[in-house]
Order: structure tokens, then C-alpha cells, then sequence
């Protein structure tokens, strides 16, 4: 792995840790819980991508990205409480990993030799499953389920990414333009709403006359 996308990796794992941290304090929880939402939050996007591409996962090889989960969690353990608005700190520190992780997840899985499609898919499984895992466990209604832009974020910044490295740009161009791209939408999607028409349910048909 490139020392870019070593980078792009870390710092989507700190940013993840940042805001399942950011959960635990707003829940209360001990040191160990903050460690533990900022383990899960961190890796467990990356963790699935690695084992859907049959790869060690990549924080088992490498102590940094455990080390970086708990430095997160030590960090935020100590400072949340001067934080006045801690929701939008996890809002906007889980935009910018999403924003990281599905691009990672898509350059990994096209190296893996994925094809474009799947590279893309893969890219927004891994940005969105950390964030889910967070959401469940601490009892908050996942961000992927809120009106505003979120996975459609992720994909867009994936399929940004892939096409650009089919039409020849270099990796780490390609990558930052689909990492930009995701993170402007998902910032629209926080500051203005910014979301998908939504289905309408209508009247059902009445089938009592027999037709």
C-alpha cells in the first residue's frame, strides 16, 4: 500500500474512532466503552472489506490502526466535555470518514482485481458498516437511515474515484477528487438537507367487488 493511501486508510480509521468516541461520551459510557465504540467504529468498515476480499484484515497486520482507535478514545475520554455541540462533531467527523473509507475501499478492491462495479460497492460497504455498527450499539438511528444523503454520498465519491483511474488519471488524483466529491455531498446533505426524493405511499386498490 502507497504511503497516500496508508494515509487516506488512517485517517478514516481516526476520524470513525473520533465519532464512536464522541457516542460514548454523549452515552456516559466508561474508558473501555469509549474504547470499544472507538474500535468498532474505526475497523469494522475496513475489517468487512478486507474479509469480503479475502485479505487479513488490516488493522491485525499493522498496530497502528488499533493504536489510532484508542488514542482516539483516550483523546475525546479527556476533551469531550468542552465540546458544546458533540452530535455535529460526529456528524461531520463520520462525513469525512465515509468520505476516506469508500474511496480506500474502492482502490482496494480494484487492486484486488474487482471489476468497477464491485470495486464501487465494495466502497460503500466499507465507509458505511462502521458507522452502522456505532449507531446499533448505541441505541441512535443510523445515519444511513436519515433522510439526508448518505450512502448516495459514498457511492458517488467510489464511482468517482473508479471512473477516473478507467480513464487513466493517476491513483492519487483520482482518488482525492472522489474523496472531495463525497465529502461535499454528504456536507450539503448536513448543513442544507440535501436528500433523495423519498416514496409517497398511496391509496390501495379496493378489491371487494370481486374485480
Amino acid at each position: 500500500m502507497s504511503q497516500f493511501f496508508l494515509a487516506l486508510d488512517l485517517l478514516g480509521v481516526a476520524v470513525f474512532a473520533i465519532s464512536g468516541a464522541m457516542v460514548a461520551s454523549r452515552k456516559q459510557m466508561d474508558i473501555f466503552g469509549f474504547a470499544v465504540m472507538a474500535a468498532v467504529t474505526g475497523i469494522g468498515g475496513g475489517t468487512l472489506r478486507d474479509l469480503v476480499l479475502g485479505r487479513s484484515a488490516s488493522w491485525i497486520e499493522s498496530p497502528y490502526y488499533l493504536g489510532t482507535c484508542l488514542a482516539a478514545a483516550v483523546l475525546v475520554y479527556f476533551t469531550a466535555h468542552v465540546v458544546q455541540r458533540r452530535y455535529v462533531i460526529v456528524l461531520w467527523a463520520d462525513a469525512i470518514g465515509i468520505s476516506a473509507y469508500a474511496v480506500m475501499g474502492a482502490e482496494l478492491a480494484l487492486r484486488a482485481g474487482a471489476n468497477e462495479l464491485v470495486a464501487v460497492c465494495l466502497g460503500v460497504m466499507s465507509a458505511t458498516f462502521g458507522g452502522l455498527i456505532r449507531d446499533v450499539i448505541s441505541d441512535e438511528t443510523p445515519l444511513i437511515l436519515r433522510k439526508e444523503v448518505y450512502a448516495t454520498c459514498t457511492a458517488a465519491g467510489a464511482g468517482l474515484f473508479v471512473l477516473l483511474v478507467s480513464l487513466g488519471l493517476a491513483l492519487g488524483l483520482a482518488a482525492l477528487a472522489g474523496f472531495v466529491a463525497s465529502l461535499l455531498l454528504r456536507g450539503l446533505g448536513i448543513a442544507r438537507g440535501l436528500s433523495l426524493p423519498t416514496y409517497r405511499s398511496r391509496p390501495g386498490r379496493d378489491y371487494s367487488d370481486g374485480r
